[in-house]
């Protein structure tokens, strides 16, 4: 027995045989998500990576780990649907805001707030999971709108950076839902 089966009082029991609903799709398992094989973390700018984990193309959505080794930078930008953060290692945060973000630390961001997000020269890399609802509305130093970035064009530079490094393009695909 392991050390811990003792007080594992579910041991007896069986798991459910109806797992599914009819036309569900198979939940999203990803060992070693945080992995330090950058060959998964597909440059997001000039300084900062990001680990996709879960795509949904239909829903305009995507889970991913942001990654930056050293002080980084996403341009400026609002989301008109809230996101989700929470922070594996290093610091980051938003010039915009007086609080920085460490390891264990959950951000939600508000629809329509715009930021400048920043990573920090630390001696752990900056990982933060990500859940982003919507396209990412790109600003200039105004705050007015210079463009967007959406799940479809997450999708061609994971597939782009992907075959690029040997990986295969279609590794993207395996993570819709």
């Amino acid at each position: 027995m392991k050390l811990n089966e003792a007080n594992e009082f579910w041991r007896d029991l069986k798991p459910i045989s109806k797992v599914f609903q009819p036309d569900a799709p198979p939940e999203q398992y990803i060992a070693d998500a945080a992995t330090a094989d950058e060959r998964y973390y597909v440059p997001f700018t000039e300084t900062v990576s990001s680990r996709p984990l879960w795509i949904s193309p239909t829903q305009n959505k995507w889970c991913d780990i942001l990654y930056a080794k050293q002080a980084g930078l996403v341009n400026r930008h609002y989301h008109p649907h809230e996101v989700f953060a929470y922070t594996l290692s290093g610091k980051w945060g938003y010039l915009e805001h007086d609080w920085i973000a460490h390891a264990g630390d959950f951000v939600y961001e508000t629809p329509g707030e715009g930021h400048t997000l920043v990573a920090y020269d630390y001696p752990e890399p900056m990982k933060a999971i990500f859940i982003v609802k919507g396209p990412l509305i790109w600003l200039d130093e105004n705050g007015d709108s210079t463009g967007y970035f959406d799940v479809h064009q997450y999708i061609a530079m994971c597939r782009e950076h992907y075959e690029k490094v040997g990986l295969g393009a279609q590794l993207i695909d395996s993570l819709f839902r």
